[in-house]
């Protein structure tokens, strides 16, 4: 059998104590930094200018304000329209149906760059509590198209 003493003083003491102190600082900061990444690093969009610049980012030039603003309940079950809807958020990493029963606000902005087509076409993006759920563009027009919130082409 093998048997270990030490002979405790301050210095061990104060040695060990701010060891343990820097291990749990390095805990702290690891597990902010894996929560972000797993909860895909969602991006804060508290104003109109951080708005415009994520659109921006995805390489659309829009309005320099919202041509309209509103806000919206996520329904609890989803309709058909939603589940298909869902289904393109989905596509491009978002999941509205883990915000049934909340409030979103929904920001429109013109898009000016939009090639191939002459109509209107907008960008819509969903926040709740500053952070994007959700978004799509699309036009206008009855028989017009949308897609995710990446350029296409």
């Amino acid at each position: 059998m093998f048997i270990y003493t030490v002979k405790w003083n301050k210095k061990l003491a104060l040695a060990i104590i701010i060891a343990l102190a820097l291990l749990l600082c390095l805990l702290i900061v690891l597990s902010h930094v894996i929560g972000a990444e797993q909860s895909g690093g969602t991006q804060k969009l508290r104003t109109n200018a951080q708005r415009i610049e994520f659109l921006e980012s995805l390489g659309w030039e829009v309005s320099e304000e919202p041509i309209d603003e509103k806000v919206i309940v996520i329904p609890k079950e989803f309709s058909n329209v939603y589940t298909e809807y869902n289904k393109l958020q989905i596509a491009q990493g978002y999941d509205l149906s883990q915000y049934c029963g909340l409030e979103a606000t929904i920001y429109t902005y013109d898009i000016y760059n939009y090639s191939g087509y002459s109509g209107t076409v907008v960008a819509e993006l969903y926040i709740l509590n500053h952070e994007i759920i959700g978004g799509d563009v699309h036009s206008l027009s009855l028989d017009g198209f949308m897609h995710g919130l990446r350029r296409m082409g």
